[in-house]
């Protein structure tokens, strides 16, 4: 199964100023799920997934209340979520989620960075068949516990997959069942270091190291930009 280029992006936040790129989009994550399901983490699965993601990137619980009162605020921001699909450098599949309070300054940018480093966007819905949206929810391991143990909990709970990481864990299952995998991960103990939907790839590429310098360069300008929240590759 392919994989959203995960060391590539924990290299990326490594470098990021959490509170100049990173706290902002998390920020607006949090804001988009209050708005959309409540501001209740408890009943609004997404709005908790946004928020455990926000505390394990050591996000104040400050600016967490904030991203949820905004959604509520008189003088709120709309934010809609959109998605981009296209082809970058050597033909590296791309799929970018973004929240946008403004759809054509967003189209714009996206389309600028697709062009400029010689890709280019396709019609929305061409690359529907080439990703499969899955829940995913990264968890710290169990002390004193066998990870087979969680999988056979989890089983229950919708898993299709579980990815040891060494320290970590990934649990995969069905985008429909992203709200009971999370909830079975709370419910066994575990602390949740990351759960979002995900689009992963159903036949990822490989590409060599020159390749993907050039592709690196690319994603990185994408998640530069603030209205964009994801990016996703068929990167193996």
């Amino acid at each position: 199964m392919g994989r959203a280029f995960e060391y590539r992006r924990a290299s990326k936040e490594k470098r990021w100023d959490k509170m100049s790129k990173l706290f902002p989009k998390l920020g607006k994550a949090i804001t988009v799920a209050a708005k959309e399901g409540g501001e209740d983490p408890e009943v609004n699965t997404k709005l908790r997934a946004a928020i455990a993601t926000a505390k394990a990137e050591n996000m104040p619980k400050d600016n967490i209340d904030k991203a949820i009162a905004r959604a509520t605020a008189k003088d709120a921001v709309s934010y809609t979520e959109v998605n981009y699909e296209g082809k970058g450098p050597h033909g590296v599949l791309i799929w970018v989620e973004c929240a946008t309070d403004n759809n054509t300054r967003t189209f714009t940018n996206v389309r600028t960075i697709f062009n400029k480093s010689g890709g280019s966007l396709m019609p929305s819905g061409g690359l529907e068949f080439m990703f499969t949206r899955k829940a995913v929810v990264k968890f710290k391991k169990p002390e004193g516990q066998e990870l087979e143990e969680v999988e056979l909990e989890l089983i229950d709970h919708g898993l299709e997959e579980l990815e040891d990481l060494g320290e970590e864990a990934v649990a995969y299952g069905e985008f429909t069942s992203f709200g009971s995998l999370s909830k079975g991960v709370e419910e066994l103990g575990l602390e949740i270091t990351k759960a979002a939907p995900e689009r992963i790839a159903n036949n990822s590429n490989e590409f060599t190291e020159e390749q993907l310098e050039e592709i690196e360069a690319f994603l990185d300008k994408l998640e530069d930009d603030d209205d964009v929240q994801n990016v996703f590759t068929n990167i193996a």
